[in-house]
């Protein structure tokens, strides 16, 4: 499973590798550009990070059970593969106008930091023991939450690809 964060630079890479800022800016209608899609998927990143590193500090993992709900799409998702489209993203990774040079700048350190974190979690709690409190998706282990954002950062990088060359 840890294969999953390491394939996931090449992704975004792959994505924005040699696209000016001014073709990171293109969007359909209402929705976001590439430069707010990887901002969102750089936002996504620290909020693990930091939820990471209170599961660390603390030495607790999370308490709380998911509903049936999060269950199933816990399943769909990192069971299945099957990332839905169309879903509102949590507060914490909605694009605020962070500076598109330093989110490119930052973004691959800050997935090196989350899979650090996720290697050291399952070190301390194991693989299966829930360690991070998805705002949608309720209680993920290591590997749901590496898988998570694999999916997740593929999805985008396709979003990010269609964008640049509209």
């Amino acid at each position: 499973m840890r294969s999953h964060l390491k394939r996931l630079p090449a992704v975004i890479e792959s994505a924005i590798q040699g696209v000016s800022l001014d073709a990171m800016q293109k969007a359909p209608p209402g929705k976001w550009n590439s430069t707010q899609i990887l901002e969102h998927l750089y936002l996504s990143y620290t909020a693990t990070s930091s939820a990471i590193a209170h599961r660390l500090e603390t030495g607790r993992a999370v308490t709380r059970v998911g509903t049936l709900k999060q269950r199933v799409a816990v399943f769909v998702i990192t069971g299945l593969g099957y990332f839905p489209t169309g879903v509102d993203a949590p507060a914490v990774a909605v694009p605020r106008g962070v500076s598109p040079e330093l989110v490119r700048a930052t973004i691959f350190a800050e997935i090196e930091k989350m899979a650090s974190g996720l290697d050291d979690c399952e070190r301390r709690f194991g693989s299966r023991t829930k360690i991070l409190d998805h705002p949608i998706l309720g209680p993920l282990n290591v590997n749901q939450a590496r898988k998570l954002h694999f999916l997740h950062g593929r999805h985008h990088a396709r979003q990010i690809r269609e964008r640049t060359y509209m």
